[in-house]
């Protein structure tokens, strides 16, 4: 009886992660046989392999009628600023928030968590209205303001690393004459590079994959980013869904190289710092 139940769940166990995998996998094997057929093909083929994999014509359009290069271009502009701006205030926040006990420090931290159960649509009317009075609105700065805010995962993780640093060396670089600023800029950010190549992993992946925010503040055809750029292939009536196959293709690879390449220092990050 043992054994039939152990093989029975352990069949149930495979075919449950077969069904699983093939549901993951099946939308990433519909991209990719799509990006190498012409429209025509994309129609009456259904999912079969493509008769020529040589074909890179839908590729070639996405370049040219799409301008994905541009979109990269503007995407690492904006990745540059937000990134650059996130690790500084997330640092300093969490800086504050783990090191000084002021009497609004609890009330501060309960906001960014309180921000997080709100649905971002709710907010968008007012926001909008803030990036426009700004002088924002159609301009790269836009998503770059929005994304530049650290967030409540961000800060977290941040506290979780400075409370792992010794508080004696904050006092011994006092007795030295430091001041709060030098110690933050001495002592505390260089002993937080995990924590920040892994958020820098998490938000580089969130930020390039976003649409809602570039497809609504930046909506002129020279601000193109790499989410935004394969929508010039949707039209009224249909889409041309072979060439929209070959651009999200193009998109998707550099997510993957960075995941495989740098998904250990997302786990370790994120696990160095919950444990303290």
């Amino acid at each position: 009886m043992e054994r039939n139940e152990s093989a029975l769940v352990r069949t149930l166990k495979y075919l449950s992660l077969g069904i699983a995998s093939l549901i993951v996998l099946f939308p990433i094997y519909s991209v990719v046989v799509g990006a190498f057929k012409t429209q025509v093909e994309y129609y009456q083929s259904g999912l079969a392999f493509p008769d020529d994999w040589f074909n890179f014509d839908n590729f070639a359009r996405v370049f040219e009628i799409g301008r994905l290069g541009l979109g990269f271009q503007n995407i690492a502009v904006v990745l540059l600023f937000s990134l650059a701006g996130n690790v500084l205030i997330g640092t300093m926040v969490a800086y504050c928030l783990s090191r000084f006990d002021f009497a609004l420090r609890k009330p501060i931290f309960g906001l960014y968590l309180f921000i997080q159960v709100i649905p971002l649509v709710t907010t968008q009317v007012a926001t909008f209205g803030v990036v426009q009075a700004l002088g924002a609105y159609n301009t790269i700065w836009a998503p770059i303001l929005l994304y530049i805010g650290a967030d409540v995962l961000q800060i977290t993780i941040y506290m979780q690393f400075i409370k792992s640093i010794p508080r004696d060396l904050d006092e011994s670089a006092m007795i030295e004459g430091a001041s709060y600023f030098n110690i933050f800029r001495t002592i505390i950010f260089p002993l937080l590079g995990p924590a920040t190549a892994t958020l820098i992993i998490l938000k580089t992946i969130s930020i390039y994959n976003d649409f809602y925010i570039p497809f609504l503040y930046m909506p002129s055809r020279k601000l193109k980013v790499v989410s935004t750029a394969i929508y010039d292939f949707v039209g009224p009536n249909a889409a041309q869904l072979n060439v929209i196959s070959a651009g999200i293709l193009l998109i998707f690879i550099p997510t993957v190289l960075v995941f495989l390449f740098l998904q250990r220092y997302i786990f370790s990050g994120v696990t160095n710092g919950a444990v303290k």
